[in-house]
């Protein structure tokens, strides 16, 4: 069935061949053509956007702290922000916009949709509130989401905030300057292309926030189907990051961020300075060295080989350049205003066939007597002490949090953005205190909609530009390259036919056989009628006739190519379940 499909998309391509032959054959025989032609065309169409399976979304029995799907009901629980940027040089106002919909590039699931970032070069900040404040005092906490890059992403964020629960929590006034407790997620620019993971942490003695940003986090995988990208922190203060549910990253709280959450229980005395006959230079120059009587500081580094002779081919009386003997004085050339012409210089020729030319010379050779200036050996310092540093004191601001993983309570979910790149899409978000939920849940959205992603992706792949080398269409394969394989032998029939359809049949049955050869042959008989295979011209009653006949066969041929590629179409999606079958097995 599938062959049958693409042999109708040759004969479509021969139709539309045809359809050129016969534009002076009047409006009446063009428009049975292009009737003929978008009626198969249509069906093409059909066959090539259902190719792919697609399965449809259906919301998640899951449940969570927060989990967000983006559903009809999604107004109820976000609000974008207009509030000011702060901490700027200018205040920026978050003018970006958002909306909720299904994505424009690469679907994989017909009627999933999620929040996308709609302007370029704009801020743009939105958050929702949890439905009650997200603790995870002794609990593994599992941040997860979905990013869909589909304009791509050269300069801008696609991270998250998890906002600090607090009583001034606003969504409408939800900016940079609204305090978090995590940030998660990529962010690319220029050469940095990283997936943040930054966590604020209080100093228990001065009530300060500090950032802690990761150590050499993972890159940002910047690519057009959907990423999935998971933050783990449980309560051995291990933390680890997935992306499309591989890790990434694993580390620790207490090691792998920057600056350390717990500060050194000794600093340097601030108070203590170097005294002032610490030797810290380990070598020094013997001072007891002398220069040797015999060392000659003035030797040149260089002198003349006196041993050296002038070669025997050597040409002293031929100049190194001689006038261009092939140079010719330019016509428009005025002696009286230009001054005498003569020939530009070119190397002699005689030189290189000799050693050389011009005076002999004796060449210059390194002087074995070169010693240069006499400078006093180094040795051990005997007065060096070592390299001065500061005593250790009791750091007073010293403490220890052994969990840090604690987080404080956090009570919304917000993004605050600014990207070059529109269209940025987020779905599926989790947040929660189950690693098993989380997987589910990946499994049920992401892992479906890669597959379809990636099989449309694959599928939408320009073929290469070059082609096998092959002799002719009769040495095509069809399993080599369908496409190329359907409009060759489309071509070659078509070449035939216009000289003798029989043989056409006969040499390309190919072709021949399938359904909508009748269309092809009609058009080719109105084509030969009009453009000189008859003796005179046709009638307009002659040119009536033929129309309506291929009017009528248009819509035979259009039903019987539709009931063809129908049955190939099912089959393709057969095949495609099957394969997802498998994956999900698997």
């Amino acid at each position: 069935m599938r062959v049958t499909a693409l042999v109708a998309l040759g004969c479509y391509a021969a139709i539309a061949r045809a359809q050129e032959d016969l534009e002076d054959a009047g409006s009446s025989v063009s428009s049975a053509a292009t009737e003929v032609s978008s009626s198969v065309a249509s069906v093409v169409e059909s066959v090539t956007s259902s190719a792919v399976s697609k399965p449809t979304f259906t919301p998640t029995t899951l449940k969570a702290p927060f989990l967000e799907q983006f559903t009809d009901d999604w107004e109820s629980r976000w609000q974008a922000s207009h509030a000011k940027k702060e901490n700027t040089e200018e205040e920026w106002a978050y003018v970006g916009t958002w909306n909720v919909e299904e994505p424009t590039v690469l679907r994989g699931i017909d009627g999933d949709k999620g929040l996308v970032l709609k302007d370029k070069a704009a801020h743009h900040a939105i958050s929702a509130k949890f439905p009650k404040a997200i603790t995870n005092e002794g609990e593994t906490l599992v941040v997860q989401y979905e990013v869909k890059l589909q304009a791509g992403l050269e300069c801008g964020g696609a991270y998250m905030k998890l906002l600090q629960d607090n009583t001034a929590l606003h969504a409408e006034e939800f900016s940079n300057a609204s305090p978090y407790i995590i940030m998660f997620g990529p962010d690319k620019c220029g050469t940095t292309n990283k997936v943040h993971f930054i966590f604020r942490h209080k100093n228990p003695k001065t009530g300060e926030y500090e950032e802690k940003h990761l150590k050499t986090p993972p890159p940002a995988r910047i690519t057009k189907t959907t990423t999935l990208y998971t933050l783990i922190v449980r309560p051995d203060q291990s933390v680890e990051i997935k992306i499309d549910g591989v890790s990434a990253k694993n580390g620790t709280l207490l090691e792998d961020f920057s600056p350390a959450v717990n500060p050194e229980k000794e600093i340097d005395d601030p108070s203590d300075e170097k005294p002032s006959d610490w030797v810290e230079e380990a070598r020094i120059a013997d001072p007891e060295a002398t220069k040797p009587a015999d060392w000659d500081e003035d030797a040149p580094f260089e002198i003349v080989d006196e041993e050296a002779e002038k070669p025997a081919d050597w040409l002293e009386n031929e100049p190194t350049m001689i006038p261009d003997p092939e140079a010719e004085k330019p016509e428009d050339w005025d002696d009286e205003e230009d001054g005498d012409w003569m020939p530009p210089m070119v190397p002699n020729p005689k030189c290189a066939e000799a050693s050389g030319c011009g005076p002999w010379e004796k060449p210059m050779i390194k002087n074995p007597a070169y010693q240069g200036k006499w400078t006093a050996p180094m040795i051990d310092n005997p007065a060096y002490k070592g390299v001065w540093a500061p005593k250790k004191i009791a750091n007073p601001d010293y403490f220890e949090d052994k969990t840090p993983a604690n987080f404080e309570p956090m009570g919304a979910i917000g993004f605050e953005l600014w990207t070059m790149q529109n269209d940025i899409l987020f779905d599926n978000i989790y947040i929660g205190h189950s690693e098993a939920d989380a997987a589910a849940l990946a499994a049920e959205t992401f892992d479906v909609k890669l597959a379809v992603e990636k099989a449309e992706e694959e599928a939408d792949k320009p073929k290469p530009s070059e082609k096998p080398d092959i002799k002719s269409p009769m040495d095509l394969n069809f399993m080599d390259d369908p496409l190329t394989y359907v409009r060759e032998k489309a071509q070659l029939f078509y070449e035939i036919a216009k000289r003798d359809p029989l043989e056409a049949v006969r040499f390309v049955p190919e072709v021949a056989g399938t359904l909508a050869v009748g269309v092809v042959l009609v058009l080719l008989v109105l084509a030969g009628a009009v453009t000189g295979g008859a003796k005179a011209a046709p009638s307009k009653e002659q040119v009536k006739e033929k129309t309506q006949q291929a009017r009528e066969q248009a819509e035979k041929i259009k039903d019987q190519v539709a009931d063809a590629v129908t049955s190939a179409t099912d089959s393709a999606k057969e095949e495609v379940n099957k394969r997802s079958t498998r994956s999900s097995a698997q």
